[in-house]
């Protein structure tokens, strides 16, 4: 199996971002899988390396979400004092 060097794999990743992997192993004389591998394995590199919240943001977040849930349960009181009342004119 033939290594390649880092600078040749990002040209070659490069390259075939612009033409396509078919066309770019063809010109560099590399099997198609090849580059496809490194694709793959770049595209894994990247959602690793993906940045984590900071706390600030998951405060921030948090804070929203707290918010969203209150709205939610006064929504949900509404309509089930809204079900209540119309039961009630229901059995009349």
């Amino acid at each position: 199996m033939k290594k390649y060097s880092k600078e040749f794999k990002t040209e070659a990743l490069k390259l075939s971002d612009e033409i396509g992997v078919k066309k770019a192993a063809a010109q560099l004389g590399l099997q198609y899988y090849t580059i496809a591998d490194w694709r793959k394995n770049r595209k894994a590199t990247e959602a690793a390396l993906k940045p984590i919240l900071t706390d600030d943001a998951l405060r921030k977040r948090n804070s929203e979400l707290e918010h969203e849930n209150a709205e939610l349960k006064r929504a949900n009181d509404i309509l089930k004092d809204a079900l209540g009342f119309f039961a009630k004119d229901r059995k009349k």
